[in-house]
């Protein structure tokens, strides 16, 4: 099964840098981001607003877990807004790819 994270970054340098981190460590395949996103938030009792880059991530569902715990690791924002969730459809080409990932590659 595959699955996505989804999570908001400052700017893109700061997305592309971690998408980078968290493929040279196995845990994700592929990121995709949508930079110049409008985000508008609660925060401390306050509605605030502001521009932001968001990164999509895909990876297998058998390493969501340890691919969110490790972004909470990496992410610069004090309270990051991480959400992760398996996909239950996916393309059998699409998830061939990712389950690869999750035995290293070596198929």
């Amino acid at each position: 099964m595959s699955a996505l994270i989804w999570s908001p970054f400052e700017n893109i340098e700061q997305a592309r840098s971690i998408a980078k981190l968290l493929m040279q460590e196995q845990l994700i395949a592929c990121a995709n981001f949508h930079d110049g996103m409008q985000s508008m938030f609660v925060w401390e009792g306050e509605i605030d607003e502001t521009n932001e880059c968001g990164g999509l991530f895909k990876t297998d569902a058998s390493l969501l877990k340890a691919a969110i715990k490790r972004l909470e690791q990496l992410h610069p924002y004090q309270t990051p807004a991480i959400l992760g969730w398996n996909c239950e459809g996916a393309g059998v080409a699409t998830q061939s790819w990712l389950s690869k990932l999750a035995k290293g590659w070596r198929q």
